[in-house]
């Protein structure tokens, strides 16, 4: 089925490639995309998209073709609904939203409701072109703030917050009842996102205390107290892996220096994945050189997350 993505503006570039674990991406502007998903239902499981919607056509940004548009898919209901637009900042438009939103309401046969529609139609209009859709889902994004990390049993500063690790364990592409490992677990906040949409997750960190509080965020889970340069498991065992490798001396490592924790656990992350699957590694600065004597560096990305610290992620394969 092709949907169409509201996506957020929280970063340029992530939240069209998490779209990746629901299908492929035909097309993208700014804060939208249109992809194929044979399973629309697993939409459900994105962080960085704000609405999907059942894709019924796109067009220039003016009023002519969007009116030929819906003249052309000639649409008919009998259920109550509502026509919605969205100018995404730098869109080009010669009318303004609320006359958008009159065209769907009067283009479209069937019964409009302001205070209680059953139906949401919705014109989001980047760049250069006009999107027009039927909204199947709303992320709830409350959810996500639910699970703050200040909300869990034990918390520990400085850790990534939910929607962040659940964008960054999609871009993985882990399915639900496949393993995501994360070697560097810490309270536990990755693998938590991952248990919510049906993953089945294993956390290691050398230090007790942050695997005596992943148990307290994780009661039930596998967790191990493990050096992540000799982790005990099988080579090629296991699906995926996300971690947020440690940074400063404030974190308690094992190893004579930091690059060379990076590079051993590096190379224990290639030898228990599985053959032609992701790992998703974040670091608080460029480790591509040693990245690539293990991985093909396939995605790289920034995140500024205030101004003494930006997170880079690297997707390797």
């Amino acid at each position: 089925m092709k949907l169409l993505f509201e996506l957020s503006g929280e970063h340029p570039d992530l939240p069209a490639m998490e779209l990746e674990c629901v299908g492929t991406v035909l097309d993208r502007r700014t804060q939208v995309a249109v992809a194929e998903c044979p399973e629309p239902e697993a939409a459900g499981r994105l962080a960085l998209t704000h609405v999907v919607m059942e894709y019924l056509g796109e067009c220039e940004p003016t009023r002519a073709a969007f009116t030929e548009l819906l003249r052309d898919r000639a649409i008919t209901t009998e259920k109550p609904f509502v026509g919605r637009g969205k100018m995404i900042q730098g869109s080009r438009m010669d009318i303004e939203r609320l006359d958008l939103e009159r065209l769907i309401g009067s283009l479209i046969a069937g019964p409009v409701s302001l205070r209680d529609p059953v139906e949401e139609y919705r014109a989001v209009v980047s760049e250069d072109r006009c999107y027009f859709g039927r909204v199947i889902r709303k992320i709830d994004r409350g959810a996500f703030e639910a699970r703050n990390p200040m909300r869990r049993p034990f918390f520990h500063p400085g850790v990534m917050m939910p929607r962040m690790a659940r964008a960054l364990v999609n871009i993985s592409l882990v399915r639900p009842g496949e393993v995501v490992y994360d070697p560097f677990c810490g309270t536990g906040g990755i693998l938590l996102e991952a248990r919510e949409i049906g993953v089945r997750i294993l956390g290691s960190d050398f230090d007790p205390a942050m695997v005596d509080g992943y148990r307290q965020n994780l009661p039930g889970s596998d967790v191990l107290i493990a050096d992540a340069t000799a982790v005990p498991v099988c080579d090629g065992a296991l699906d995926s892996v996300v971690t947020d490798l440690p940074y400063g001396q404030s974190v308690r490592i094992h190893g004579e220096s930091m690059d060379r924790l990076y590079d051993g656990s590096l190379a224990e992350i290639r030898r228990i994945l599985r053959p032609g699957r992701r790992a998703v590694v974040v670091t608080h600065r460029d480790i591509t050189p040693i990245a690539a004597r293990h991985f093909t560096v396939l995605q790289e990305h920034e995140q500024r997350v205030h101004k003494s610290l930006t997170r880079r992620i690297l997707v390797l394969g």
